[in-house]
């Protein structure tokens, strides 16, 4: 179930809200295991199959750090029940995820002939594997200690964070499920949610997925259409991501705090980064954070010398790579920012000199570029994409490619004014209306996290009108860019 879709919006967030409500009024624990149906609902919407394997993964991790738990406060901490239950862990994303790209990739270098099987993705497989890891370190340390296997069932499931984010450690959900005041309504924590929750909406129906038309247009055709028409395709794709997963972030937020649950920022305007560091505290907040607690620093961080934290960085920026997708184009995707990172370390001292509208040129112009092999199917499609983009196929705007920019009434508006334009040239209006309507968004507002909204009769009406406008587009094409997550 997408949070982008009417069936959650008109039927399964309602009830799940009123009855989440209805029943805190008696019972913490009753609030806890309706959310917890609810969330498993969510999750096995489109395949009940799923079902088994997250109910299986949850009652091994939980068995798992009870173990742990119980030898830390004996003073005797077992590492072989640790590594058995992050070996579990990986080898059960291993399966479903990566299975056959590894024998593909064994196939390919030494010329086998392994024959991959049919396994179907679930989904957000990356998500709670990372968070249920997380819950088995800490455990190990007794950090985990008294809480019960409904807790825990609700800290990997909850729907909010489920399929896209963000990776939650335990310690910032679980006590907020045993506040009390947390299961008792709150109508200025809703009111917050119901406007955090429409902004991202609206940046994933009225902008991602107007982008996402001609992204989906542009790149299987890169190598017989124009290189203006490819570096436009590239920006829009740079627009899609990032309203995309922007949205997504804005409405995990907004339906935490519909539920009175405060969610970790994990998107932070990262457009607006002037280097490579910068830009990874912003994007996918959580996911550096997991990567560096435990990945980066067990690796000993930045402790062993230069050559050991370009080292540890390349291995970081590699696992991040191959989390994203069971693809070469997601490996050397997360080599290309490990690279960027590295190479921003060695130069990091004249390059901070620079005036800040350089460094953020060059920084948004990298990671432009970057998005190249990340959205192409595969490696050679990248690379015809990065040749036919550079070498000059034609500096124009093909009208097929233009149309579909076009905006809906453009040309009955212009009319209207007295300013006809044929469809050719009210497509290519339309497209820089939105390309500058997408950079205006990424670099003058204040990120949705840092502004105190007041919640008054004026700003509840235009919320719900916003929210209506969203609703009545949920027709049209939408895509869910985390499947391969």
């Amino acid at each position: 179930m997408l949070f982008n879709s009417y069936i959650f919006i008109l039927l399964f967030l309602p009830v799940t809200l009123i009855g989440y409500y209805r029943i805190g009024r008696w019972s913490r624990e009753g609030a806890e295991f309706w959310l917890l149906v609810m969330s498993l609902w969510f999750y096995a919407y489109h395949n009940p199959w799923y079902l088994i394997l997250i109910g299986s993964s949850i009652l091994v991790n939980f068995f798992c750090s009870g173990r742990l738990n119980h030898a830390c406060a004996r003073g005797k901490k077992d590492r072989r029940l640790l590594f058995f239950a992050v070996f579990f862990n990986l080898a059960l994303i291993f399966y479903f995820k990566y299975f056959n790209f590894f024998l593909e990739n064994v196939n390919t270098v030494f010329r086998a002939d392994f024959v991959t099987r049919k396994i179907l993705l679930p989904l957000g497989i990356s998500f709670f594997t990372f968070q249920q890891i997380s819950y088995v370190v800490d455990s190990y340390e007794g950090k985990t200690a008294g809480y019960s296997l409904r807790e825990y069932a609700l800290f990997v499931t909850f729907f909010p964070q489920l399929v896209a984010g963000p990776i939650v450690l335990p310690q910032e959900l679980i006590p907020q499920m045993r506040e009390a005041v947390r299961k008792k309504w709150d109508a200025e924590y809703v009111s917050r949610g119901i406007m955090m929750f429409t902004l991202g909406l609206s940046k994933k129906v009225l902008l991602a997925d107007r982008f996402g038309v001609a992204v989906d247009f542009i790149f299987p055709r890169a190598s017989d259409t124009t290189s203006l028409n490819l570096m436009a395709g590239l920006l829009a794709y740079t627009f899609q991501i990032y309203f995309d997963f922007s949205g997504y972030s804005d409405m995990a937020v907004g339906l935490g705090q519909l539920f009175h649950f405060d969610l970790p920022i994990n998107f932070n305007s990262p457009y607006q980064a002037l280097s490579p560091a910068d830009f990874w505290k912003r994007w996918h907040i959580t996911l550096t954070r997991f990567l560096r607690t435990y990945i980066y620093f067990p690796l000993g961080g930045n402790r062993r010398g230069k050559l050991r934290t370009y080292l540890n960085t390349m291995v970081v920026f590699f696992v991040s790579g191959l989390w994203h997708g069971a693809n070469n184009t997601f490996v050397l995707w997360g080599l290309l920012h490990g690279l960027g990172i590295c190479l921003y370390r060695m130069i990091r001292k004249p390059y901070d000199l620079l005036p800040k509208w350089i460094r953020w040129g060059i920084t948004f112009l990298y990671y432009c570029l970057l998005w190249i092999p990340f959205r192409a199917g595969s490696v050679e499609e990248a690379k015809v994409y990065v040749r036919r983009m550079f070498l000059h196929y034609g500096m124009y705007v093909s009208p097929d490619f233009a149309a579909c920019f076009r905006l809906t009434g453009i040309r009955s508006a212009l009319s209207a004014l007295h300013l006809p334009l044929d469809d050719t040239r009210a497509s290519l209006l339309s497209m820089a209306i939105l390309f500058l309507l997408a950079f205006a968004l990424i670099l003058l507002p204040k990120n949705n996290y840092e502004r105190s909204y007041r919640t008054t009769k004026w700003t509840m009406a235009g919320t719900l009108l916003l929210l209506m406008v969203c609703i009545l587009s949920l027709s049209r094409v939408s895509v869910f860019l985390y499947f391969n997550f």
